[in-house]
């Protein structure tokens, strides 16, 4: 049986509501998220047992934080105590042709602040089959990224299949070190990726290449060279948006098994309820394909575009479409019918 085991930051999300500018808030919203915690709920969701790791402060809202993982069936045995106080992001959230915007509060949070040596992983991935992480926990801070090594190490030597979501945040790479300092150790253990390919490129510290995602053919030739730079890598995934505008998105997907690529359909996503946690859906929904249909990557990466998709259409930070709603967009059911 798969178990997944998700390491990264629980944040306390504050958001103005129906698309109110900051300015405008008089009140706002508060629900709790996180890149790798929004790829736990994705998978437990599905059915697949999951488990969290973080560290939260041993207050109120710390407890909150373990509550919202519970709530959510994500496994919450392994998280550690301690820390100043849990990260915050503010959320205002766009519509049409103006952008969303996100403000993180998250310094001296408990996770930025973890030290190696706290987690006793051997413990935390006991019955595991795949550990997650993302390009987020190294970013925080050299604490954090020394951590989310030794995690993937100890996965490593355990035989997990270790999987990670690129996810490059520019505001949040302030301590000093660059992602090519950092994220070439952390990657090389990995055998599933998802980002772009520039993405890629530029955390592995090589020069971008600006590939033509319209000319399938060229584009093995950028992959394998991933495949060279990361040892271990097996799957390269990498998500296609285009942003007609905040409230009109067309999302398709593709998967280098480093023989072929698979692509699924671009699919017209409007109105948009909820960019944020998309891409999070998205890596939810790969990890589900590539445990439930090892076999058919096609399947794999059009399960997860349709998941990505719907998650553009729920509220908050994670994908909170059942199993039978992905599976139904992928036969086609974009209709939004009444279930009766």
């Amino acid at each position: 049986m798969s178990k997944v085991v998700a390491f990264g930051e629980i944040m306390l999300r504050l958001s103005t509501e129906r698309h109110l500018r900051f300015a405008q808030a008089k009140t706002l919203e508060a629900c709790y998220g996180g890149g790798e915690f929004n790829v736990a709920v994705s998978l437990a969701n599905y059915g697949i047992a999951s488990e969290f790791v973080t560290r939260v402060p041993n207050n109120e809202i710390g407890a909150c934080a373990v509550q919202e993982m519970r709530k959510m069936n994500v496994g919450s045995q392994h998280v550690v105590l301690g820390g100043e106080r849990l990260g915050i992001y503010f959320l205002e959230t766009g519509a049409g042709v103006r952008g969303s915007n996100v403000v993180y509060d998250r310094a001296h949070s408990a996770m930025s602040t973890l030290e190696k040596g706290t987690i006793d992983w051997k413990k935390a991935l006991e019955g595991a089959t795949w550990f997650h992480w993302s390009g987020i926990t190294p970013a925080l801070s050299e604490n954090a990224a020394e951590a989310c090594l030794e995690a993937i190490q100890a996965a490593s030597e355990l035989g997990l299949t270790i999987s990670c979501d690129l996810n490059y945040r520019s505001k949040l790479w302030q301590y000093g070190k660059n992602p090519s300092e950092v994220m070439p150790e952390l990657l090389k253990y990995c055998h599933v990726i998802l980002g772009d390919i520039d993405t890629a490129f530029f955390m592995l510290g090589k020069p971008k290449v600006a590939p033509d995602y319209n000319a399938i053919d060229q584009l093995p030739k950028w992959y394998n060279e991933l495949l060279d730079y990361i040892p271990n890598l097996k799957v390269a995934a990498t998500t296609l948006r285009c942003s007609v505008n905040a409230s009109h998105q067309r999302i398709g997907g593709l998967l280098f098994d480093g023989k072929k690529i698979y692509q699924a359909a671009v699919r017209e996503v409007t109105p948009v309820i909820d960019r944020v946690g998309s891409g999070d859906a998205f890596m939810g929904g790969l990890i589900y394909g590539l445990l439930q249909y090892p076999n058919d990557y096609q399947k794999t990466i059009a399960f997860a575009t349709a998941a990505c998709c719907l998650k553009h259409t729920i509220a908050g930070d994670y994908n909170l479409a059942t199993l039978k709603e992905v599976e139904n967009s992928l036969d086609g059911d974009s209709s939004g019918l009444v279930s009766r």
